[in-house]
């Protein structure tokens, strides 16, 4: 566990610090698409990022007592090869820095990772963007070939009929 609780003044703070490093980050960084905050969710951001690989990754991030947790969607739960692509994905979890991958609500795949309340600094949120869309950039095509193999053969013989 980390340390005490946050304040309501340090979660005041460490909420003004993470608006104002999206609204630059907005400014300065052409992937990030958009920033909105959830009207239900107390400090609840969502970060949504152009990819390469994939179209859209969307990282939610939600700043609780003790920790700012984040999370991105990363895919639905396999057709094909489930074994195989979890073996893949534990052996990916081995070697990723601040993130894990997991089967989350209604069995989807997601990326998360959580840093303590009182590590969370600029250069910290600049890490975690990075890391959760250089890890979906890295490894999403792979994932995506190998839990969907029929459904992408299928399609792709649909097409070149």
């Amino acid at each position: 566990m980390t340390r005490d609780v946050a304040t309501p003044e340090e979660l005041s703070a460490l909420e003004q610090i993470i608006d104002e490093w999206f609204r630059q980050q907005k400014e300065k960084l052409p992937i990030l698409l958009d920033v909105s905050r959830d009207e239900d969710i107390q400090r609840r951001w969502y970060a949504r990022l152009e990819g390469e690989e994939r179209d859209v990754t969307t990282v939610w991030l939600t700043l609780g007592q003790r920790t700012l947790k984040y999370e991105t969607y990363f895919l639905p739960y396999p057709e094909d090869n489930k074994e195989k692509l979890f073996e893949l994905l534990l052996r990916r979890n081995y070697d990723l820095v601040g993130a894990q991958f997991g089967i989350g609500p209604e069995e989807g795949i997601f990326l998360t990772g959580e840093l303590p309340f009182h590590a969370v600094d600029e250069d910290e949120l600049d890490r975690i963007l990075g890391s959760i869309w250089e890890y979906v950039e890295r490894y999403w095509r792979a994932a995506l070939k190998m839990g969907f193999a029929n459904r992408l053969k299928n399609e792709n013989e649909k097409k070149a009929e």
